[in-house]
């Protein structure tokens, strides 16, 4: 399978297999979030920094077609450093993005506070999940485990994720990028509702780290809520094998199909 995005200076080429479950002209919200933190990740910093969060709105549906990456910092300082990152298509913004990033530095903490441990089954004791691809070209990508429940299936569910294949041609994946991967299957992974009946497409994602993940599989542990008025929120705490490292959390569009 080719990468996702080809990327030369700020122009980007975009496969058809970026497509998500909605729309095949359209991208999966996972690349995108992917392709801005790439983008963030590359900006020179002035101390050792690591990610701390990631918003992402959504501003427009992401065809599948060229993109233009814009970057600018927009706080800089000794501790934090605040990035911006605009996605373009044919000239049209069609994401913008914030990266707030923090100064990396050890620290001896109390003996009381402790990572928080995963009681889920690991990926190798959780049941594989196939047959998406069949519905989003993107999960070519992506292998799955569930832990608890099922991807797409009404009710909260845990699920252990793992991107497969080389998203950015040439280019590494940051553990960073892969906790943002997987948060954007927040809305199908803690689904209330019945996706042959219903679309519940997010609107935006914010991913907030304590610490970076560690390892390949990064573990989707959701539920959401559903309004009454045609809005929703798709919320994960992420873990990897360590334990608990962070929250996703998407504003979801529900519409009756």
């Amino acid at each position: 399978m080719p990468p996702i995005y080809r990327v030369d200076g700020d122009s980007v080429v975009t496969s058809p297999d970026a497509a998500g479950p909605w729309d095949r002209r359209m991208q999966h919200g996972s690349a995108p979030a992917a392709l801005v933190t790439w983008a963030a990740e590359r900006i020179p910093t002035p101390v050792a920094m690591d990610i701390a969060r990631v918003t992402i709105d959504l501003m427009r549906p992401v065809p599948v077609a060229p993109l233009t990456i814009a970057t600018e910092i927009l706080r800089e300082g000794r501790k934090i450093q605040l990035c911006g990152v605009k996605l373009l298509a044919d000239g049209v913004q069609v994401v913008g993005a914030t990266v707030l990033k923090i100064k990396r530095h050890a620290l001896t903490l109390p003996e009381h506070v402790k990572a928080l441990p995963v009681t889920l089954p690991s990926p190798e004791d959780s049941l594989l999940e196939d047959g998406h691809a069949a519905t989003s070209p993107f999960v070519r990508s992506v292998s799955m485990r569930a832990a608890r429940g099922r991807f797409g299936q009404a009710g909260a569910g845990a699920i252990w994720f793992r991107v497969d294949h080389p998203l950015i041609a040439g280019e590494p994946l940051s553990q960073a990028m892969r906790a943002v991967v997987a948060a954007d299957f927040s809305n199908g992974t803690a689904s209330s509702l019945d996706f042959r009946a219903w679309t519940y497409i997010n609107a935006d994602l914010t991913v907030s780290f304590a610490r970076q993940p560690v390892g390949e599989w990064i573990l989707l542990d959701g539920d959401s809520w559903i309004g009454p008025d045609g809005a929703g929120l798709a919320m994960s705490r992420l873990a990897d094998r360590q334990g608990y490292f962070g929250r996703a959390v998407q504003s979801l569009v529900i519409e009756k199909r």
